[in-house]
């Protein structure tokens, strides 16, 4: 399976597992931690789509230049600098619940994890992805 399948395949469970996570909060959880599965889920998101599009950049059709290496590296460590104080600043605002706030910074990878899952089963069961 091509990475343009996969990720689109990702790109709509992301918000899927997002909206199931929120949904379910509403109505069982505290306005603040539904705030911080939503969020935590956009933050995740965002941040995986730029680094997607940041890896697909490096590796054009030129190839991998040193130069290309350096930008992708600093551009991931500014991007999660960048996430750690917006997570610091939302938790000691109290604007959103801790828990809440991982259970939706955790939602690229239930959505990794139920891909790979899906992929076993059809595996396994004899039917092609």
């Amino acid at each position: 399976m091509d990475w343009d399948k996969l990720s689109k395949i990702l790109r709509i469970q992301n918000w899927i597992i997002l909206f199931i996570l929120a949904s379910a909060s509403f109505f069982l959880m505290s306005s603040s931690f539904t705030l911080g599965i939503i969020l935590g889920g956009l933050i995740i998101i965002v941040n995986f789509n730029v680094l997607q599009h940041t890896i697909r950049c490096a590796f054009s059709s030129e190839g991998f230049i040193g130069r290309k290496k350096r930008s992708v590296i600093m551009k991931y460590y500014l991007r999660l600098a960048a996430i750690g104080v917006l997570i610091y600043f939302l938790i000691t605002q109290g604007w959103v619940h801790p828990v809440g706030l991982t259970i939706g910074l955790s939602t690229v990878v239930i959505s990794i994890f139920s891909l790979g899952v899906h992929m076993i089963w059809k595996t396994s069961s004899g039917k092609a992805v």
